[in-house]
């Protein structure tokens, strides 16, 4: 019976599942101060990242000379000349087309050397602001938000690759560090080459102090362009307040699988700390993935924080106006944010819009999943310490893939455990329209063995399983696993399993209820003080089952589908909503 006492128990509840401005958080307060830089500091079983990088512009002195590089100058005679302390202001408007290497001097943290555009700092958005296409002239793109142009101009310069395949516009040679780019336009020319990369390291090559403030970063509609940023071989990144679009492989005729907006995580040299902030991250793969490939070094000390992170519907096969490649062929999508090599991660007060199934992906929207890609090029790689909290995931096929697995060649990464999800918000969880699962979270665990996890404080509806699990009962059992104050939906399955026959833990789960599963798969792990809404129950004690949405009190559930999941203040002993 729904009592009193439980009505109470879920108001309660409700409010601790609000999701809580990060800037009013105690902990997000202290994070964003930089208190935990330098110190152990842990979100549950999480450590969090232990260096933040400083990003104002103050702490980026530049104090030389300021040289004006006109169109028709020569970008890479400046870059070479330039000293460090210098400012390099390029015309506005202009278009610097070709290959430019940032080369390596001897600069510090109170000589930097500057990249910008010449306009003044007031036509440009406030630091610490987004910027958007607005500022080269583009007043919209189809398919994306609005960007709330007050009047579209090209306040930037634009610095464009030119060739017919390959990388660039911008590399960083060896040894190059203490830039920072500001109010640039970077992306490609030629219609039809197939780009890989527009920023990166040389070959093989380091970078450090590199920072990316308020930069348009693009490929072009139909063309391949696999990738905006890539971090491997960099230390001490920050991206802030930027804009990427346009990145997309397409399928079956192309000649890349995964394009990213920001990737790393590969390589032989040290890399982190990362800071990703402030950032419209648009990309048909993934639009922010750490791992992937070899690697004998994982970055650690990643923030990546108040971004936007996107997939237009218009690439999606079947809607209105699809885009895809020229040819006809659609853009493969896979994941919003992957993890498969990376440690003391801060994922925090994003937004996750638009991902679906298809090709070789269910339509997740985060995927935790340490691996050593084939053939054993990572045995060292790891997702340790990861803290996902504060972010709202809408329009998706599933929201989380928790998996320790092998590769397709039997390789075993080194460990996947110490993640503390929480506050997390989901709306509209379709597996049918998404071509997915239609879940909550897919749970595996093969080598090495998964361990603690913490889920709590979430609201998420999914249509047909709450959970899907794949263990062999000859594996050691999931531990320290604890999922407590969420409100989840029932679903007609509840818990599924995820295949593996009578190997896996969770085999027969109609025979053995959820509570049956969840003993069978888990070990020195709690599941309570949950409200699961419908469902046939057999869930464990401590939990409240209710028997629809109408009986929690949503002010407006709206089936799952952009609804208001607050609960309605009570009146004696029925719930009722103001609706003004």
């Amino acid at each position: 019976m729904y009592t009193t006492k439980s009505r109470v128990f879920v108001l309660i509840l409700a409010v601790l599942l609000l999701i809580v401005s990060p800037t009013s958080h105690p902990a997000s307060q202290a994070f964003q101060r930089g208190e935990p830089a330098g110190r152990t500091v842990f979100d549950g079983p999480a450590e969090l990242p232990r260096v933040l990088i400083r990003t104002t512009l103050a702490d980026t002195p530049a104090p030389g000379h300021v040289h004006l590089v006109k169109g028709s100058d020569n970008l890479q005679e400046a870059l070479d000349g330039a000293k460090c302390g210098d400012t390099l202001k390029l015309q506005t408007g202009a278009t610097f087309a070709g290959v430019f290497r940032l080369p390596s001097k001897p600069c510090d943290d109170g000589h930097w050397i500057i990249l910008r555009t010449s306009a003044p700092d007031d036509s440009l958005p406030p630091e610490g602001t987004r910027i958007t296409p607005c500022y080269a002239g583009v007043a919209s793109l189809p398919g994306r938000p609005d960007f709330h142009c007050a009047a579209a101009r090209n306040v930037m310069a634009k610095i464009e690759f030119d060739g017919k395949g390959g990388s660039g516009p911008l590399f960083f040679q060896q040894g190059a560090n203490h830039y920072r780019l500001i109010g640039l336009e970077v992306t490609r020319g030629n219609p039809g080459a197939r780009l890989h990369t527009l920023v990166s390291p040389t070959e093989k090559g380091t970078a450090d102090h590199i920072i990316f403030d308020r930069v348009w970063l693009h490929g072009t509609a139909q063309d391949e362009t696999t990738r905006g940023i890539y971090l491997s071989g960099t230390t001490y990144v920050a991206v802030i307040g930027s804009f990427f679009t346009d990145f997309h492989c397409i399928s079956v005729t192309g000649a890349c699988t995964d394009a990213q907006a920001i990737s790393g995580g590969s390589g032989s040299n040290p890399s982190g700390s990362y800071k990703i902030v402030n950032n419209f991250l648009e990309a048909s793969g993934e639009c922010v993935m750490f791992g992937g490939g070899g690697a004998t070094q994982t970055p650690a000390d990643i923030e990546i924080r108040r971004n936007h992170l996107f997939k237009p519907l218009l690439w999606k096969p079947g809607q209105p106006g699809t885009v895809g490649g020229v040819d006809g062929r659609f853009f493969i999508v896979k994941n919003h944010f992957e993890l498969k090599n990376a440690q003391r991660v801060l994922f925090e007060d994003n937004i996750l819009k638009n991902v679906w199934g298809g090709f070789s992906q269910a339509g997740f929207s985060i995927v935790l999943s340490p691996k050593n890609q084939s053939p054993n090029v990572c045995p060292l790689c790891r997702v340790t310490d990861v803290t996902i909290r504060y972010n709202k995931v809408s329009h998706v096929a599933g929201v989380l893939l928790i998996a320790n697995t092998l590769s397709d060649t039997g390789g075993v990464a080194t460990a996947g455990e110490r993640y503390s999800i929480h506050d997390l918000l989901v709306d509209d969880i379709d597996g049918e329209s998404y071509k997915g699962f239609g879940s909550f979270a897919l749970i595996i665990s093969e080598d090495p063995p998964l361990k603690d996890v913490k889920i709590e404080h979430v609201t998420a509806f999914p249509p047909r399983v709450l959970f899907s699990i794949l263990s062999s009962v000859e594996r050691p059992k999931i531990s320290n696993f604890t999922i407590t104050d969420n409100i989840f939906n029932g679903t007609p399955r509840e818990i599924g399993s995820a295949g593996g026959g009578a190997k896996n833990c969770a085999y027969r789960p109609e025979a053995q209820g959820p509570a049956g599963v969840l003993k069978s798969c888990f070990t020195n792990s709690t599941f309570t003080h949950n409200l699961i809404v419908g469902g046939d129950g057999g869930w464990p004690s401590g939990n409240i089952i209710v028997k629809n949405a109408d009986a929690v009190g949503f002010r407006d559930f709206h089936q799952g589908r952009g609804g208001d999941y607050r609960l309605c203040r009570e009146k004696g002993e029925t719930t009722s909503c103001s609706r003004s």
